[in-house]
């Protein structure tokens, strides 16, 4: 999971260098957070207009864990 978010976000960004993609431990109920990380000035690459594309990336990890029958939260950083 940590792999698919992570080349998705360096497809959008101006500066893939920066990019990390870190994952919290387990909640309670089983839900794995992963936070993405970028550059200050690629934060509107990754959010889009009004949240599309945020809201895009959120959907397609949450389709790839559902496979895998996990539970995740994309937060962007």
């Amino acid at each position: 999971m940590q792999e698919l978010l992570t080349i998705i976000a360096k497809g959008l960004v101006d500066d893939p260098n920066s990019v990390n993609v870190e994952a919290d431990e387990p909640t309670e109920d089983g839900t794995i957070v992963y936070h993405i990380h970028v550059a200050e000035s690629d934060m509107g690459r990754i959010i889009g207009k009004q949240g599309r594309i945020a809201k895009a990336i959120r959907t397609i990890a949450r389709s790839a864990a559902i496979r895998n029958d996990e539970k995740i939260m994309v937060e962007i950083d």
